[in-house]
């Protein structure tokens, strides 16, 4: 029976940490981090995560910015508030919830943002940077898995690591990352075939396709390290993964839930990009 690697404990763990860091910030610099979070539109998944956001930045002490703006809020005057941002001491990260409206061009929006406030990690510049080796802020998603796997003991060095998904916010950047830190890596996706074959060579496993339950247990080598990043509402509205987590709890030595696992990472992973641009600032 796999270990559940928990993402609750494992992000609470870095917001002490980080609870930390600020107040060390503030006293000897004078410098309260602060991070500038926009969202555009009204829909419901983006509203909960945007008050997550400020929730875990009041907990370690980051400042945030809130700037709620209107659907049809056109591009010009989103970018025009990201120059602003920019330009803002205060402001050491900006974070564009994503998706953005119709009208708005989401890769003109994110290479607006100053990559040295990119609390998300995705501007070009940074993720240049992320493949080159020398990475600087990194996409927090991914970034959350490398944390998961360092924290359980899980050394990537010399192993085989398979992602599923090939996405620029997730699917890629892991799989630079798990490069970095020394193991082979395959990327997988819906159009490879025998994907279970392709699985089932797998030390550590990285799901992120976006298909509810795609993966099952018996795909998996014996005592592989999984770490489902999926987040899928079933028919019956139950949130799950991308693995089916019953199977493969008998199969993997450790795995993380869904909910539970990558999700509350994510959080801790952008207040750790935005406490990190206040220190090199």
């Amino acid at each position: 029976m796999a270990m559940i690697i928990d993402g609750k404990a494992v992000a609470q763990q870095i917001r002490d940490e980080l609870r930390l860091e600020v107040e060390l910030l503030q006293r000897t610099h004078g410098v309260r981090p602060g991070l500038a979070v926009v969202l555009v539109g009204d829909d419901p998944a983006s509203q909960v995560y945007v008050r997550n956001k400020k929730r875990a930045c009041a907990e370690v002490g980051i400042v945030s910015f809130s700037h709620e703006l209107a659907a049809d809020t056109s591009e010009t005057a989103l970018l025009a508030l990201i120059d602003r941002l920019n330009a803002d001491p205060a402001v050491h990260g900006i974070l564009v919830q994503l998706p953005l409206p119709r009208q708005v061009r989401g890769s003109v929006v994110l290479e607006r943002i100053s990559p040295a406030k990119d609390a998300d990690g995705f501007h070009p510049c940074n993720v240049g940077l992320l493949a080159t080796g020398t990475p600087s802020f990194r996409p927090c998603t991914p970034w959350g898995v490398m944390e998961l796997l360092r924290r359980s003991g899980v050394d990537p060095a010399g192993k085989r690591a398979v992602v599923v998904g090939r996405s620029n916010i997730v699917g890629k950047p892991v799989a630079m990352m798990l490069l970095a830190a020394h193991a082979t890596v395959t990327v997988a996706h819906s159009r490879t075939p025998d994907l279970a074959a392709v699985v089932g060579v797998a030390d550590i496993l990285v799901a992120a396709v976006g298909q509810a339950r795609l993966i099952h247990g018996s795909w998996l080598k014996e005592g592989a390290v999984v770490i489902d990043v999926g987040m899928n509402r079933t028919l019956d509205g139950q949130l799950c993964g991308d693995v089916d987590f019953d199977s493969a709890r008998e199969r993997a030595a450790a795995i993380t839930p869904v909910p539970g696992g990558v999700g509350p990472m994510t959080i801790a992973m952008l207040l750790k990009n935005t406490v990190e641009a206040a220190k090199s600032r």
